[in-house]
């Protein structure tokens, strides 16, 4: 496959811009856990998961975890790895309240597209604009 150069700029726009969307959340989880707990209970699978977890813990770590990877992503510490870990905070949150809405719903729609920013951080490596990128 013919390699393609891409805009260190853009690289740099789509990492701030993506990262916004994490940093919000997680504001919101922190600020308003009960809005957030209140969401979950009401998710098809709400009544299983405060089974296991209390809805309010899960708002408040998820909220805590967005907020710090959305910064880490956001400065370009440990890029990828902030990029597989919003990922990976991403899928249960689709899945759990987003997917309730149906295909067409928009929610559901923008975590897509979110991912497929993400994934763009995790397949290629060596960014520029990194703090800490990796070497070879």
């Amino acid at each position: 496959m013919k390699e393609t150069t891409v805009s260190s700029t853009s690289i740099l726009v789509l990492r701030i811009a993506v990262s916004g969307i994490f940093i919000a959340a997680g504001i919101n989880h922190l600020q308003k856990p009960q809005g957030v707990a209140k969401r979950i209970l009401e998710a098809p699978s709400g009544e299983f998961l405060s089974s296991i977890v209390d809805p309010h813990f899960l708002a408040l770590s998820s909220g805590f975890l967005l907020l710090l990877f959305g910064i880490t992503f956001l400065l370009g510490i440990y890029t990828r790895i902030s990029a597989i870990a919003l990922v990976l905070l991403l899928i249960p949150i689709t899945l759990t309240i987003q997917i309730n809405g149906g295909i067409l719903f928009g929610p559901l729609w923008k975590n897509i597209v979110i991912f497929g920013g993400l994934s763009f951080f995790i397949i290629n490596k060596n960014l520029p604009y990194q703090i800490f990128p990796k070497t070879k």
